[in-house]
């Protein structure tokens, strides 16, 4: 019979608590490997089961378009809201999924001046924009203003859409040219 010493002990103790370790931390990694693939997916299947633009312009019922891009964190983080968001209202909505990385919709991209993504553009019935909002947005405003676009009240947290650029008014005119720093030079004499 073999009795093992202390040091061997300590040894296949240290070596266990070591492998632990390494399964806790491989653990963690597939989890959260796991959580952002099925966000990546989720915007891809939102993609492949949104509405063609085509149709949403065409087929009488009022719109969300959405800007997107599938590296973009706040597109993945909506992704499962817009999911039960398009579960609930696809009936009464059309939900289009537009990727600011295909060329393809640089059109639209410029027509609703999209600078940011996620980017939200309301259309009505007639399919033309009445609202629009940037960014990550929670659930319950996008809903809201879902239950506004279906009723054709104001959408309450959205910013409307004008087509026009704003003109830059400034508050104070100057009274005179005295301080124009131009015409500094001027004022020094030799």
């Amino acid at each position: 019979m073999s009795v093992s010493s202390p040091e061997a002990n300590t040894g296949k103790r240290v070596r266990n608590f070591l492998i632990v370790l390494v399964a806790i931390a491989l653990s963690v990694a597939l989890v959260l490997g796991l959580r952002n693939q099925t966000s990546a997916v989720s915007l891809t299947h939102l993609d492949e089961e949104s509405v063609p633009l085509e149709v949403a312009l065409s087929n009488g019922k009022p719109s969300l378009i959405e800007f997107y891009a599938n590296w973009c964190t706040s597109c993945q983080a909506m992704a499962p809201d817009m999911a039960q968001l398009k579960q609930e209202y696809g009936e009464s909505v059309n939900f289009v999924m537009l990727n600011v990385d295909n060329s393809k919709w640089l059109p639209e991209i410029l027509t609703y001046r999209v600078d940011g993504i996620p980017h939200f553009v309301f259309l009505n019935k007639e399919g033309e924009a009445i609202a629009q909002s940037i960014g990550e947005q929670p659930r319950m405003v996008m809903a809201t203003n879902l239950d506004a676009l279906v009723a054709e009240s104001p959408l309450p947290y959205a910013q409307r859409s004008s087509g026009q650029v704003s003109k830059f008014t400034a508050p104070v005119a100057p009274a005179d040219n005295a301080d124009d720093p131009r015409l500094h030079s001027s004022q020094v004499v030799n």
